[in-house]
């Protein structure tokens, strides 16, 4: 959520800021900014509404060779997106950056108020500027390093920060809690970013902050310290990520580019944990024994939007091949705050495609403090969540730039019923019924790229055609209806079509009101043993006139408007399937309406504030 850059070193501050906020653009783009210090420590600062392309025009007619400097790219959360808004936000002699919520920032702009701050924008960010700043004047602090520790032993809440002073212009102090921040190293040169994708081709020596540290960034390095200002030795290690994995390779979009690499992203997920020949599924860093998994009764699955719609649609899966585990799956935002109880022989699985989802880490820390083992689903390493669960697994399904997340949906299930195959080897399950599975799962990417293939100029001509819809059911029984979830979120998310979600049978219990001329319906139907219950279900809706496209992989007659049927090997994964057709479908339903695919509005990429 939010974009943070910094540079120190000998090029061209403005356009290494520019070059890393345009890859981080996807994590907010309601305003940008840059501030960049000569020598002297003239500030230039720079900010505009809207996207980066704004800020750049900007910085076309007013260029430096300013060698410091700090950026952001807003995603709004205090104050609506303007120019007073965006940050870098300055105060006295104080520019700052920031991205997380500062929760007592009401109390602490009437303390500062009193002493005569005057405030411009509407954000938390300011009054924290002007706090480092009162400090640093007010305490008498030697150096911007005391002024920024001491004035966060007062601040309440989630914060990754850059800050330059204009009185010492060749050191940019950070810090974070709660919030990602990484420090790239080069020869002479110091990166500093909210995501590694805004480093790929400057450095791959990066050091990662960890909750409650700051940091000095000087063309010497980066010199790390703990809140009470004690240095501390930074862990240098080597950033996985290339060049080409953020690049759009000749689609038109990063989200189309994302639904293709799903058979070349999943095979990286499956590599070496799915051996059909031996019969074997297994994750390496669960570090859980056979008896341990034995010993399992419930598994609570926790993650938010995309990432809880995966673990519904596994947590069906692994209820399938096993008979003494209940699966438990939560939505973050909701868990964290209730009263919930833990059943003796629990384990918690977090999901994350980011590993730094405000809500989600809330739970695993949570739950961590009550005992719980608590294992992890993520993709970017390095993750806050990557490091403080038990045990757990990286998807590896290189970086996800658009905005709505596809590929990792289809990892996060793949890995989260690998996990259950394991537990259900464990148990005793007979390997007869668990090779089904593991088979399926060997198969999954082939089939996805043949789907992609055979079906996607089909999903285009009709996507086109039930784009002027403003108004949407999807329904699916069983399996189906997670992946019902997960389609209606993909089009709304990019689409701005109103997309409601329910399980076939309750369409009667109220829901079947809504169908009308303005609506269409996205019907999922698998040939199997809920074909006729499901099929009932589209006849009753068809009585009241409604426009259904359905997704199904039978070659039987099938009363609806429009019908997608999908060839698949797949009995038992077919869902997966099934919802790369919505993806497809959601996509082309965007181009069609003209929308920004791969920034919708009022979104971003990674959830770091509550």
């Amino acid at each position: 959520m939010c974009g943070i850059v910094g540079y120190l070193g000998t090029k061209p501050a403005q356009q290494v800021l520019l070059s890393g906020l345009k890859r981080l653009e996807y994590r907010g783009y309601d305003s940008a900014g840059v501030v960049t210090l000569d020598k002297r420590g003239k500030a230039t600062l720079l900010r505009a509404k809207g996207k980066v392309a704004e800020l750049e025009a900007k910085v076309a007619t007013h260029e430096t060779v300013d060698t410091v400097g700090i950026g952001h790219t807003r995603w709004a959360t205090h104050g609506a997106p303007s120019k007073r808004n965006a940050h870098p936000h300055a105060v006295g002699d104080i520019y700052l950056v920031h991205n997380g919520i500062i929760e007592n920032y009401l109390e602490l702009r009437a303390m500062l108020a009193k002493r005569d701050y005057d405030f411009k924008s509407d954000t938390d960010t300011e009054v924290l500027t002007a706090l480092i700043d009162y400090t640093y004047k007010s305490a008498k602090k030697s150096s911007l390093l005391e002024a920024v520790v001491a004035a966060l032993k007062t601040v309440v809440g989630a914060y990754g920060i850059a800050v330059v002073d204009v009185n010492n212009p060749r050191e940019i102090v950070v810090a974070r809690k709660g919030s990602p921040l990484i420090v790239g190293v080069g020869e002479g040169e110091i990166f500093v970013a909210s995501d590694a994708s805004a480093l790929v081709g400057y450095t791959d020596q990066v050091i990662y902050l960890q909750d409650g540290e700051v940091g000095v960034c000087s063309q010497q390095g980066l010199q790390l310290y703990d809140v009470d200002a004690q240095a501390k030795e930074a862990v240098v290690e080597t950033l996985a990520l290339d060049l080409q994995a953020i690049q759009k390779k000749g689609f038109d979009h990063f989200l189309l580019k994302e639904i293709h690499e799903q058979p070349e992203s999943l095979r990286s997920t499956l590599s070496g944990r799915v051996q059909p020949a031996e019969g074997r599924a297994r994750l390496g860093g669960i570090n859980m024994s056979d008896d341990e998994l034995r010993a399992v009764k419930n598994v609570i699955i926790i993650g938010c939007g995309t990432a809880y719609h995966a673990g519904l649609l596994a947590g069906y899966f692994i209820e399938q091949f096993t008979n003494d585990v209940t699966v438990q799956v939560e939505v973050a935002s909701e868990f964290r705050y209730r009263s919930f109880n833990i059943a003796p022989g629990s384990i918690a699985v977090i999901v994350s495609q980011s590993g730094e989802t405000a809500d989600t880490l809330a739970c695993l820390q949570e739950l961590k403090q009550r005992g719980v083992r608590c294992l992890g689903i993520v993709n970017v390493v390095g993750s806050t969540i990557a490091r403080e669960v038990d045990g757990g697994v990286y998807l590896h399904v290189g970086a996800e730039i658009s905005v709505a997340s596809t590929k990792a949906f289809t990892s996060q299930v793949a890995a989260l019923t690998i996990f259950g195959l394991m537990m259900a080897a464990a148990k005793g399950t007979s390997p007869q019924q668990l090779s089904e599975y593991i088979d399926e799962l060997d198969m999954l990417p082939s089939e996805i790229e043949k789907v992609i293939a055979k079906h996607e100029t089909e999903v285009k001509k009709i996507a086109k055609a039930y784009a002027k819809y403003n108004h949407a059911l999807y329904v699916g029984r069983d399996t189906l209806y997670p992946t019902a979830l997960e389609g209606s979120l993909k089009l709304k998310e990019i689409s701005y079509i109103h997309a409601e979600s329910y399980p076939s049978g309750e369409m009667k219990h109220g829901a079947i009101a809504l169908v009308d001329d303005s609506f269409f319906e996205v019907c999922y139907l698998q040939d199997n043993w809920l074909y006729e219950k499901t099929q009932s279900n589209l006849i009753e809706m068809n009585a009241r006139g409604a426009h259904a496209i359905v997704i199904t992989d039978t070659d039987k007659k099938v009363p609806a408007e429009t019908v997608v049927r999908v060839n698949t090997k797949l009995k038992l994964l077919t869902p997966l399937v099934f919802n790369v057709i919505a993806q497809l479908f959601a996509y082309y339903a965007a181009v069609a309406r003209g929308n920004d695919v791969d920034q919708p509005r009022n979104l971003a990429k990674s959830v770091t504030v509550e």
